[in-house]
């Protein structure tokens, strides 16, 4: 058996329930109002809630120690990372009332926090890994 990369159980078990409250966070972005409702919705379903399914999913595959877990990993935090980051700084320059301490800044902090776990999964002992 091969040993696991540090972090590993960590970073399964935080995506899992990273992606079960983001699945109602989302919702109560879509309902924050006018200034991007129509940004909202459609980043919300198009996006932002497949894309927390996919993290659920490849949770199941890390927990069972699959390589597929780590490559859907891999899409779901890429799909996050390429809604958040654009939808934080649009956003953030958009609406003049917009402040870093609000979803603005939650959306690039999450952005932050998505491209970091990208690196982690994309490291090639991840590739490596069978059973």
């Amino acid at each position: 058996m091969q040993k696991m990369l540090s972090g590993y159980w960590t970073l399964a078990w935080l995506g899992l329930f990273a992606n079960i409250a983001a699945i109602p966070i989302i919702a109560l972005v879509v309902r924050s109002g006018p200034p991007l409702e129509a940004a909202n919705l459609t980043l919300a379903i198009s996006l932002a809630w497949p894309a927390s399914i996919v993290g659920i999913v490849s949770t199941a595959g890390l927990f069972a120690r699959k390589t597929w877990g780590v490559i859907l990993s891999i899409i779901a935090l890429s799909m996050a990372l390429s809604g958040t980051l654009p939808y934080g700084i649009v956003r953030l320059t958009l609406i003049r009332d917009s402040e870093l301490l609000g979803i603005s800044g939650l959306s690039i902090f999450i952005a932050i926090l998505n491209l970091l776990a990208l690196i982690y999964w994309c490291r090639p002992g991840h590739r490596k890994f069978r059973l």
